[in-house]
C-alpha cells in the first residue's frame, strides 16, 4: 500500500479509501460490513469514510460495530449537512450531528469532518466556527469539504486566517477517467494551496469495473439493480458506452483489469490523497488494492488523455498559457 499526506494535516492515509455507501440497507448486512472493514484493514487501508444517509441512515452504526477494537488503526470520516434546518441553527446542527456520530461510530474522535454540500446561505463564519470549536474541544481533528468549488473554498480559508480559525485541508469531489470536471480548476487549487483532493466514484460508480456492459441492462443482483436512481444510471451515455471497451482493450493489452487502469489512473495526480471506493465483498478489496502497483507511464497518461478528454475543442487547458496541443480523438 502507498500511503500519502492529507492536506496540511498529520494524516498520512492510504491512496485506496474505503467509502461506507454500502454499509447498510439495501445493501450490505453487519456481517457483510464487518468482513468488507477486516479484510480492507488487513489490505492496509487505513482510511475509512462515510456519512449520517448511507445505507439508510445505517451505515455509521455498522462501520462503528466493524472496528471494535480497531479504531486507532485506521482515520475516520464522516459528513454533515445544513440543509433544511427546520428551526435549527447552523451551529446546532453541526453540533447535534457531531455528537450523533461519535455515538454511532463508537468513538471519542472524528480524524475529518466534512461538510456534504454547499450551503451557499449559510455565511462562511457560521459554518467555520462551529467546525473549530470543535477542533478545539479535540471532537474533530481535521475539517474538509464535499462537493465544493475551488472559489468558494478559496473563501473559507480567507475567512478562517481572518478569524483564526481550523482550515478546509481537502474535498471530496466526483473524479474518475469518465468525469474529468476536478481538472479545470479543483485541482489546480489544491496544488496551488497544498490541499488534497478525495476522489469519490473514481470507478465510475461502476462502468469502470466490467460490471456493467453497453447496450446490456444492469445484471441482476448489481448495485444499479438495487439502486436504479444512483450514479450508474446517470452517467450511462453514448460516451460513457463507446469508452468502456475502448479502456478495457488499453488495460487488457498492459495485463491489467479495467478496474486497475481506473484507480492507478486517478492516484497517478499527486493532487489526489486517495481514491475512494465502496466495496460489496472482500475480495473487491484485494483487486482493488492491486492497482496501486501499477504505475502508469506519461506515454500511457498522454494516450488515456487523448482518449477520454471531456472537452470539445482543442487546446482545451485553462491553467497554462501556452497549453500543450492535443491529438484530434475520433468521435
Amino acid at each position: 500500500m502507498e500511503y500519502r499526506r492529507l492536506g496540511g494535516t498529520d494524516m498520512d492515509v492510504s491512496v485506496i479509501g474505503t467509502g461506507g455507501y454500502p454499509f447498510g440497507p439495501p445493501l450490505l448486512g453487519q456481517d457483510e460490513t464487518t468482513a468488507v472493514v477486516h479484510r480492507a484493514i488487513e489490505c492496509g487501508i487505513n482510511f475509512f469514510d462515510t456519512s449520517d444517509v448511507y445505507g439508510g441512515g445505517q451505515s455509521e452504526d455498522f462501520l462503528g460495530n466493524a472496528l471494535a477494537g480497531k479504531r486507532d488503526a485506521i482515520y475516520l470520516s464522516t459528513k454533515f449537512n445544513l440543509r433544511d434546518l427546520g428551526g435549527q441553527t447552523p451551529r446546532d446542527r453541526i453540533f447535534a450531528r457531531c455528537e450523533e456520530a461519535l455515538r454511532k461510530l463508537r468513538t471519542d474522535r472524528i480524524d475529518l469532518f466534512q461538510v456534504h454540500y454547499a450551503s451557499p446561505e449559510v455565511p462562511h463564519e457560521e459554518l467555520l466556527g462551529p467546525l473549530d470549536d470543535l477542533v478545539r474541544q479535540g471532537k474533530v481533528r481535521f475539517i474538509g469539504n464535499c462537493n465544493t468549488a475551488s472559489w468558494r473554498w478559496l473563501e473559507e480559508i480567507e475567512t478562517s486566517r481572518a478569524n483564526n480559525m481550523a482550515e478546509f485541508q481537502s474535498t471530496q469531489n466526483h473524479y474518475s477517467l469518465l468525469y474529468r470536471h476536478a481538472e479545470l480548476e479543483l485541482i489546480p487549487f489544491c496544488r496551488a494551496y497544498g490541499r488534497s483532493l478525495l476522489a469519490y466514484f473514481p470507478l465510475g460508480g461502476g462502468w469502470l469495473t466490467g460490471t456493467y456492459r453497453p447496450g446490456e441492462p444492469y445484471p441482476e443482483g448489481s448495485r444499479a439493480a438495487k439502486v436504479p436512481t444512483g450514479i450508474v444510471t446517470r452517467l450511462r451515455s453514448e460516451r460513457v458506452e463507446r469508452l468502456v471497451p475502448q479502456l478495457e482493450a488499453f488495460a487488457g493489452e498492459r495485463g491489467h483489469t479495467i478496474a486497475e487502469l481506473a484507480l492507478a489512473w486517478v492516484i497517478a495526480h499527486p493532487e489526489v490523497v486517495l481514491a475512494l471506493t465502496g466495496f460489496d465483498r472482500p475480495e473487491h478489496v484485494e483487486v482493488n488494492v492491486k492497482a496501486v502497483d501499477w504505475k502508469l507511464t506519461q506515454e500511457d497518461l498522454d494516450e488515456l488523455d487523448a482518449l477520454t478528454s471531456w472537452w470539445e475543442g482543442r487546446n482545451a487547458v485553462i491553467d497554462s498559457p501556452t497549453p500543450p496541443p492535443r491529438p484530434d480523438v475520433p468521435r
